[in-house]
């Protein structure tokens, strides 16, 4: 079996599960620091998903941790199976939250124009947040494909 870059028990594995966690927990500093956004419904469902992202990417790094201290093999067929499903999960989650919030964050600052006309909108925090949840949406797509892959050559 091939061994690919960013597979569980692995210290590329733990890397990229800490770049989910890092990067997902500065879009919801990031939106959470903007005033007024709990009044945009996408807005609260970003940080909902990327609080979920946290949560599970926190979860498989500290397993990732606890395998690499150990010494052990995660790759089996169960555990693959969860953790592919867990990824499709949070990253269909994290894609349509980074979209409606990116779509919000467009409309208001480039076609009402209300960023340039009401200064009490952070419209820059808003779209920083958006950035940072498609970079941890990317981080999820890529370990989903890893372990997608992973799970098709041990069943």
């Amino acid at each position: 079996m091939k061994r690919l870059v960013g597979r569980p028990g692995t210290g590329s594995g733990l890397v990229l599960r800490l770049g989910q966690v890092l990067c997902a927990a500065a879009s919801i500093g990031a939106m959470a620091s903007a005033k007024g956004f709990a009044s945009f419904t996408a807005f609260c469902y970003l940080i909902a998903s990327m609080g979920l992202q946290v949560l599970w990417s926190f979860g498989l790094a500290c397993l990732d941790v606890y395998a690499l201290r150990r010494k052990r093999d995660l790759q089996n067929p169960i555990l693959m199976s969860l953790f592919v499903v867990g990824d499709w999960v949070t990253a269909t989650l994290s894609l349509a939250a980074a979209s409606s919030s990116a779509g919000i964050a467009v409309l208001y600052d480039k076609d009402m124009r209300f960023c340039s006309t009401r200064f009490d909108l952070p419209c820059d925090k808003f779209e920083i947040s958006v950035f940072l949840a498609f970079i941890t949406w990317a981080l999820v797509a890529l370990s989903s494909h890893v372990m997608f892959w992973i799970l098709i050559t041990t069943a």
